[in-house]
């Protein structure tokens, strides 16, 4: 089984000096590619004096973390495409697991492992944390993290498990479905689009599994922080879209009226915490959303549409009216 470890960079040289080291001593047997989309700074030429080993495939432009893994998976022969970013830290023998799980597996086409936080290392870390759902209105949502609560890992998810999707931080995905999905979708630009991807590979028939006994130390918001208004835009926009692209005509069209009700009442929460600027995002995500609705339509996957898509009919209701923020408590509901 042929690895591709791809981590893909646009002027972080920084953290390719903090965190490159890590993956070079901890991966082997696998092939390290870094893709870089197109940075202005010297990470290129840091990489080929401090790492020769390590393949460099260079994007034309910055085309966003969707774009920017097309673009440089066209490049590499392997069997599981591993997507890394850049800030992350992984551990020894961390690919092992991943390994044997894939071949234990052999319905499984996507997987993660244990995601923790780098600056709270006995916490889960938000991209990811220890597996992603989403619930009946497409919100996502992992174990290990609800909103912006953080469980403290105690083992509780040292499983291996189906979820329903992976993390675009730590990804491992065979080579054959990503191009057989097309890729990422590239309007997406980033954020959320991992998401998309996994629920099509499920619409499709493919199978997405975390596997806890892996784990990695992830920075998060190394491009855009969750206090970021792009990053609002982005989530915002992007959930609407995979909804859009993946659900039944009727159910769609009703999950999307009753989202955007909550987003209004997310907009409004905003104004009274004098967050103007995210309450603008929200505004911006719903006007990108109408502007590009008919080309998302055009989207919708072919295969048959699952409907047991979601682990939790609200998780805004479990969270913010039962203040319920353990996944445990949350599945047992």
């Amino acid at each position: 089984m042929r690895i591709a470890v791809v981590i893909l960079n646009w002027n972080g040289k920084g953290l390719l000096e903090s965190y490159l080291p890590s993956v070079m001593g901890s991966s082997s047997g696998a092939d390290i590619y870094v893709a870089d989309n197109n940075s202005s700074d010297d990470s290129v030429n840091f990489l080929k004096t401090n790492y020769p080993s390590v393949q460099i495939i260079q994007n034309a432009s910055n085309g966003g973390f969707a774009k920017g893994y097309n673009d440089a998976l066209k490049h590499i022969d392997t069997d599981i495409f591993c997507l890394l970013n850049s800030d992350v830290e992984v551990t020894p023998n961390w690919l092992e697991p991943i390994k044997k799980a894939f071949e234990e597996l052999p319905d499984a086409s996507i997987l993660q492992p244990k995601i923790l936080d780098l600056k709270q290392k006995d916490h889960f870390e938000y991209a990811g944390a220890a597996g992603g759902f989403i619930d009946q209105l497409g919100y996502p949502f992992c174990r290990g993290r609800v909103f912006q609560s953080l469980e403290k890992d105690e083992g509780q998810y040292d499983d291996i498990r189906e979820i329903f999707w992976a993390t675009g931080a730590c990804m491992f995905i065979k080579s054959d479905v990503f191009h057989a999905l097309g890729g990422f979708d590239e309007d997406y630009f980033a954020h959320q689009e991992e998401v998309d991807l996994c629920w099509r590979a499920k619409n499709s028939g493919h199978k997405v599994f975390y596997v806890g006994t892996s784990k990695v130390y992830h920075l998060g918001g190394s491009t855009l922080s969750n206090m970021n208004p792009k990053k609002t835009f982005l989530n915002f926009r992007n959930s609407l879209f995979s909804i859009t692209k993946n659900l039944p005509p009727r159910k769609a069209f009703l999950i999307i009226f009753m989202r955007l009700l909550l987003d209004a009442v997310a907009a409004i929460r905003f104004i009274l915490q004098f967050k103007l600027n995210h309450f603008l995002a929200i505004v911006k995500a719903h006007l990108s959303f109408y502007k590009h609705f008919s080309k998302m339509y055009r989207k919708r996957e072919k295969a048959n549409f699952i409907l047991n898509y979601y682990a939790k009919k609200s998780i805004v209701w479990s969270h913010f009216v039962h203040q319920e923020n353990v996944f445990n408590v949350l599945e047992k509901d």
